[in-house]
């Protein structure tokens, strides 16, 4: 079996954020909203915040298959925003935690494919 190895460019490796605001007033809605946020969880995607999730992927096509595959999952009812934009940028992301700024996130410098 033989490994190919792919080196990654910080502008064509693209993020995916996904924001939402899933209503949770009745059992069946929260059961819609955990069923999205494990949906998101098994599609690869990270919890940053508690409706905020994130994921990247090599290129505008995955973005786009990664949109779609959303898309037939939403829930019935709510708010759903989904942001793209490169891994170079991602980079320059300011994030704070605990009255303390975090440092920036490192990212893998190569995709090994098998």
């Amino acid at each position: 079996m033989s490994t190919s190895v792919t080196y990654l460019s910080g502008y064509r490796l693209m993020w995916i954020l996904v924001m939402f605001d899933l209503p949770t007033d009745t059992k069946p809605q929260r059961k819609a909203a955990s069923d999205f946020r494990h949906f998101l969880l098994d599609e690869g995607f990270e919890r940053s915040q508690f409706s905020v999730y994130a994921r990247f992927v090599n290129g505008k096509e995955a973005f786009v298959t990664r949109v779609n595959r959303i898309e037939r999952n939403l829930p019935d009812a709510g708010d759903v925003q989904i942001l793209n934009f490169t891994d170079r940028q991602y980079r320059d992301i300011v994030h704070f935690s605990d009255q303390g700024r975090k440092r920036a996130r490192e990212n893998p410098q190569q995709l090994v494919m098998f």
